[in-house]
């Protein structure tokens, strides 16, 4: 990933109303070191995090972000972002995406140095792979255990399932062992048999016609831009739903998607070896929509 541009950002108060906040951040070099030792995002990912498409400098579902952003850090219990100093400098930071084509922003808000007054807060960019192979061949997913049943995040909030957390050990853990089943990417279920989500995105069936995700209430992150395909959807005269699906469900679907804010929506060829039918024109029509996104 080219690094082209960073921010940091000095503690403001989530109801400071002033409508300048640029002083309250500053260039940083990318490629310089930039964090100290006793950073806790670094030694505990004790943070959380956003990942915001940027299309032509424009970035994507910036309000959705924020107020995902905001949740992940009250389930964190780390001080509320103010949502306007935030978006000033995601407007300055994409000033230096790419002039076209396709960047990625990432909002990253730590508990800071061990002991330390403060928090650490940051804005990046950067060049965003190219995804274009992906949303046009589709990928194949094996199932993976996430090792706790449908009704732990309820019954269990500090294991933080539904918060964006900067802990991505077990994602990218995850990812690898997909590898080497043969597959592209994983696709967590729970040890009571439902379909949870990707380790960096949502799916997203059509059975009988009906577009359904599974409930994020099932320590789901909620996705930005699951809820954008959603969105459009419904404009189209499409149902769609959020449930509890069984793994066994994915036999009854005649098309499947993961999709996430950079990746955007790529089709599901395969779960397990059992190969899936590809919607070509869909997939190109959610893809046409993700991409004309702006904030």
């Amino acid at each position: 990933m080219a690094w082209r541009f960073a921010l940091a950002l000095a503690p403001v108060a989530s109801d400071d109303a002033r409508e300048d906040f640029s002083d309250t951040f500053r260039p940083l070099d990318p490629g310089a070191p930039a964090l100290p030792v006793g950073e806790l995002s670094a030694q505990r990912g004790d943070g959380v995090f956003e990942s915001l498409g940027v299309v032509d400098r424009h970035p994507q579902e910036v309000g959705p972000h924020l107020e995902r952003l905001a949740a992940s850090a009250a389930l964190c219990d780390l001080p509320a972002p103010n949502p306007e100093q935030w978006r000033q400098a995601i407007r300055a930071a994409a000033a230096h995406a790419p002039i076209t084509g396709e960047g990625v922003l990432k909002l990253i808000l730590s508990r800071g140095v061990e002991h330390g007054a403060t928090p650490t807060a940051w804005v990046t960019v950067a060049d965003a792979a190219d995804n274009s192979a992906v949303r046009e061949r589709g990928i194949r997913l094996v199932t993976l255990d996430r090792g706790y049943a449908l009704d732990v995040p309820t019954r269990a909030p500090w294991l933080l399932l539904g918060a964006k957390t900067l802990s991505y050990a077990v994602n990218m853990a995850a990812i690898r062992e997909a590898k080497r089943r043969g597959a592209d990417d994983a696709l967590f279920v729970s040890s009571d048999g439902f379909l949870l989500e990707a380790p960096t995105a949502n799916l997203i069936l059509r059975i009988h016609g009906r577009f359904v995700t599974p409930l994020p209430a099932g320590g789901i992150l909620h996705g930005t831009t699951q809820r954008s395909v959603f969105a459009h959807l419904e404009r189209s005269g499409h149902d769609t739903a959020y449930e509890a699906i069984p793994v066994a469900d994915l036999a009854k679907a005649d098309a499947a998607w993961l999709v996430s804010s950079v990746r955007l929506a790529a089709p599901v060829t395969a779960v397990d070896g059992i190969r899936l039918a590809v919607d070509a024109p869909r997939t190109a029509d959610l893809n046409r929509h993700l991409l004309s996104r702006r904030d």
